[in-house]
């Protein structure tokens, strides 16, 4: 048998009293590194701090500022790239809900060439079957004429044999 077991209540214990943080003889701030984009900088309210700074422009940067804006062909392939990923993507998986029926169709198209192939074979196999003293018999025609009278009439017919 399951007995509910006592909620568990916190009791916070009090915090004492603790003195304040003695002073650590020393510079207030750290050492600057040598890296040239940082640097100890002033700010308004009169506090220094460290701070990145932007190095001063190259010659280069400034060529570069100064050219122009990106090219026209760069801004249109960077908008077709996701575009054209993205339409390769959708046809892989169209490709891929497809592909069961794509196999049926491709069994089916080699069915109908196997059948086709049969149907162009059949006589010729026909043929080298039968033995050749039938061949020099001739052929007979039957035709057969059937006749009725109205829509219901009875119908008679004649056989002929030539």
């Amino acid at each position: 048998m399951h007995m509910p077991h006592d909620p568990v209540i916190h009791y916070p214990a009090p915090v004492g009293w603790q003195p304040a943080p003695t002073p650590v003889p020393g510079p207030l701030l750290p050492a600057i590194p040598a890296r040239s984009d940082i640097q100890l900088v002033t700010l308004p309210d009169g506090t220094r701090t460290l701070a990145y700074t932007h190095p001063a422009p190259t010659e280069a940067a400034t060529a570069l500022a100064h050219r122009g804006a990106v090219p026209r062909w760069a801004k249109t392939t960077a908008l077709l790239a996701p575009t054209l990923g993205g339409g390769i993507g959708a046809a892989g998986i169209g490709i891929s809900y497809a592909a069961p029926g794509l196999i049926a169709m491709a069994d089916l198209l080699w069915a109908a060439v196997a059948l086709i192939a049969a149907g162009a074979l059949a006589p010729l196999l026909l043929r080298t079957g039968t033995s050749r003293a039938h061949r020099g018999a001739p052929v007979q025609h039957i035709t057969q004429n059937i006749t009725a009278t109205g829509l219901f009439g009875k119908a008679t017919g004649t056989l002929n044999h030539r």
